[in-house]
């Protein structure tokens, strides 16, 4: 096994496993992946750079996109580190343009970046709301449609990232809900839109992961914790691998049949 192919056994999970890493599958391929300084994020770049992806890790938070590229490049890789906000078009646009420069043409772009938190309707304040809906809604938006026609030139695929709270109702989550069905919506709309043209878009719907995000949403004082059972799976949390094993999966070329798509990773909470 290839130096670069033992970034798929960095975590002591299932969906870092060796056996798991498909060697050569991205081959060829640049991928965009935002939110890659932790959580899903890095481990998608991890993993699509284990399978031959040159990779773009894109983030606000700089040093851990740093680290995340160095850490693909030091096992034998090919990837650069872009800090970028997702809420702010420009921004988006000069990260884009330093991929293509750095790597060559986009053929995956990966909208894995996002916050949220747990909050009473009643009590949510408009800067938060804002916040959420900027970052996970808008932002998957800009760079959806600043990649869209460099994926137009030739094909390639976006997989978005929703959630059990884009597909289902979830408490303390309005805002949360509302970005992430928005989510949902939109890379159906997109899926739609650009059939036949060579460009594919999917998301993935996830449950509790492990990650940072997860762990410090907080719930609010007077939180009806019955209200929260329909959250749980005696499966407890995902890892950031398993989610990215999917995430490379619905990218694949395996999956070339798969657009319009929400594929649920949630331990049959949806069902």
């Amino acid at each position: 096994m290839s130096p670069i192919e033992n970034l798929g056994s960095a975590d002591a999970d299932r969906g870092t496993a060796p056996e798991h890493v498909q060697a050569g599958r991205y081959d060829g391929k640049v991928a965009f992946i935002t939110g890659a300084a932790s959580g899903i994020g890095r481990a998608t770049a991890r993993r699509m750079a284990a399978e031959g992806a040159k990779v773009a890790c894109v983030d606000i938070a700089e040093a851990g996109a740093i680290e995340a590229a160095q850490e693909i490049n030091d096992a034998g890789g090919t990837a650069v580190a872009l800090r970028c906000d997702i809420t702010d078009e420009a921004s988006v646009i000069d990260a884009v343009e330093k991929t293509v420069a750095a790597l060559g043409r986009i053929n995956v772009v990966c909208n894995i970046a996002g916050v949220g938190g747990f909050a009473n309707t009643h009590e949510q304040s408009l800067e938060r709301w804002n916040q959420i809906l900027a970052v996970n809604l808008t932002g998957t938006f800009l760079v959806c449609k600043t990649t869209l026609p460099v994926l137009l030139d030739g094909g390639g695929v976006i997989i978005n990232t929703s959630s059990t709270a884009g597909v289902m109702g979830q408490p303390y989550s309005a805002a949360y809900c509302a970005s992430k069905g928005g989510v949902s919506m939109m890379t159906r709309a997109i899926g739609i839109e650009y059939a036949g043209k060579g460009v594919r878009c999917n998301a993935v719907a996830p449950a509790g992961v492990d990650t940072p995000l997860v762990h410090n949403f907080g719930l609010p004082a007077d939180a009806d914790f019955k209200q929260l059972d329909r959250l749980m799976t005696p499966l407890g949390y995902s890892t950031p691998s398993e989610v990215a094993g999917a995430i490379c999966y619905m990218a694949s070329d395996e999956a070339a049949y798969a657009s319009g798509a929400i594929l649920s990773i949630d331990g049959a909470i949806s069902a």
